[in-house]
């Protein structure tokens, strides 16, 4: 019960000041850049996001590479063990190429729509 009454009161006294607080200048074209969120435009913004995902995931295809030839090297002529070594190293190539043509894509896409008028 006191819980709720401090609760109570604190409200009351906070609530004038958030109702009196002075009208800011914010619109929706500068609210970024006042808050810190960087004042680049979304289609920018987006395309860094989608090639930095990108980025990630090749990086994790090279490691997958690296991981299989390392099976490859420790399989020591096991033959179950190489087998599986070059599945790995086959679904990474795979996959890298996968992600360097979407990359190149993003690339594509970005420099067509950049002199378009909007």
């Amino acid at each position: 019960m006191k819980k709720i009454v401090l609760f109570t009161s604190l409200a009351l006294l906070v609530l004038p000041l958030v109702v009196s607080a002075q009208a800011t200048s914010y619109s929706i074209e500068n609210i970024g850049g006042s808050v810190g969120l960087g004042t680049a435009d979304l289609k920018s913004t987006v395309i860094n996001v989608i090639q930095w995902v990108l980025g990630i995931l090749a990086l994790v295809a090279v490691i997958m590479i690296i991981i299989g030839g390392f099976q490859w090297m420790t399989a020591a002529g096991n033959e179950e063990k190489i087998e599986k070594a070059k599945k790995v190293i086959s679904a990474a190539v795979i996959g890298l190429i996968i992600v360097l043509l979407a990359w190149a894509i993003v690339i594509f896409v970005a420099g067509t729509t950049a002199n378009v008028v909007t």
